[in-house]
């Protein structure tokens, strides 16, 4: 053992049910803290929600972009550009889903779970330039050159009709991430913020931000009509843009911190101490790194002491024997283990 390893903070067992061997891991970290309630499924429930996003976007996109060529209305035109950026980007949370579920080869040992987060990011790009840059430049353009709006029903019933479609989105997405968080032990944001599953979170972030977009287009639309001025309509644009940009940097900050490695969370580290432990090769862990490499995707290395006294090839056999039983779990990819030193203290559950 080296000294460059970072001191190890003590794992507790909380009140959680731990799994009971390293093959129960993956539905320790898939279905939650007490077992009892699963999750959507590592890929499935993520691959439904985004299908039901875009679904609902492009119908959305499509019936503003009509509405804001018969209004003229700059919040409109902005919610079109919105709901199209939107979209675009569901298209790349499919990417993300398919490519990052492709399984380890010899050139990925670790797998291709980081993709998620990299489709991710590009969709997040998309977001904050076509939706919110858009927005914000289309708002400061239309209060430098006033244009009046027209046939305002029109454009009422768009955004009624959007926010229906917008809404039943938004449901699918929150049913997802409730059935996690409840799981988890979470509060219901903090768990959206925290999964390591990237499209749940651009899919719940983006519909969030396209129901107050769409509450905003309306009070500016019928503000507009009220007042007979722009004015109200372009600020309204440049709202929604600032509500797009501040999704889009939250969303790209998420994917960035998975992206260069993230420590899993302190339930599954438990979780995965006391797994070690019921191994009857393994005596002590004195440390554990897991690495979120994908959604609800772990790399594992631990520095453990085996029982008994073996000679070096055969501690070597052993251990690679149990590395072996470790990646049976598909919550872990790859499994690294090493022979703990006689004097370094052992983690406790």
């Amino acid at each position: 053992m080296t000294d460059a390893r970072p001191p190890e903070v003590p794992v507790t067992r909380d009140t959680i049910r731990l799994p009971q061997s390293p093959e129960d891991l993956s539905a320790f970290v898939e279905q939650g803290t007490d077992g009892s309630r699963p999750l959507a499924g590592s890929h499935g429930g993520s691959f439904v929600t985004v299908l039901v996003a875009f679904g609902a976007n492009l119908l959305v996109a499509l019936a503003k972009s009509v509405a804001a060529a018969i209004t003229a209305s700059a919040s409109m035109l902005a919610e079109a550009a919105h709901s199209w950026a939107d979209t675009g980007n569901e298209v790349f949370l499919v990417i993300a889903e398919r490519r990052s579920a492709r399984r380890p080869d010899a050139t990925h040992p670790s797998g291709y779970g980081r993709e998620a987060y990299v489709w991710s990011l590009f969709a997040a790009l998309g977001l904050f330039v076509a939706g919110a840059a858009v927005s914000v430049t289309h708002g400061i353009t239309e209060l430098r050159n006033p244009e009046p709006a027209q046939d305002f029903l029109v454009g009422y019933i768009v955004l009624a009709l959007s926010f229906v479609l917008e809404g039943t989105s938004f449901l699918q997405s929150v049913r997802q991430a409730r059935k996690e968080a409840a799981a988890l032990d979470r509060d219901l944001l903090d768990h959206v913020l925290a999964t390591s599953d990237p499209t749940l979170r651009a899919v719940f972030a983006e519909d969030s931000a396209a129901l107050v977009g769409l509450l905003i287009a309306a009070g500016a639309l019928a503000a507009h009509e009220i007042t007979g001025s722009s004015v109200p309509d372009a600020i309204g644009s440049i709202l929604v843009g600032l509500v797009l940009g501040v999704v889009a940097v939250v969303l790209i900050n998420r994917n960035r911190r998975f992206l260069v490695g993230q420590e899993a969370d302190e339930r599954v580290r438990a979780a995965t101490v006391a797994a070690l432990l019921r191994l009857p090769e393994v005596d002590r862990v004195t440390f554990l790194r897991l690495e979120v490499v994908g959604p609800r995707m772990l790399n594992l290395v631990a520095d453990v002491d085996l029982r008994g006294d073996d000679v070096e090839h055969r501690t070597a056999v052993r251990l690679r024997a149990l590395e072996a039983r470790l990646t049976r779990s598909p919550a872990i990819v790859s499994a690294t283990l090493s022979l703990a030193s006689p004097d370094e203290p052992a983690l406790v559950v």
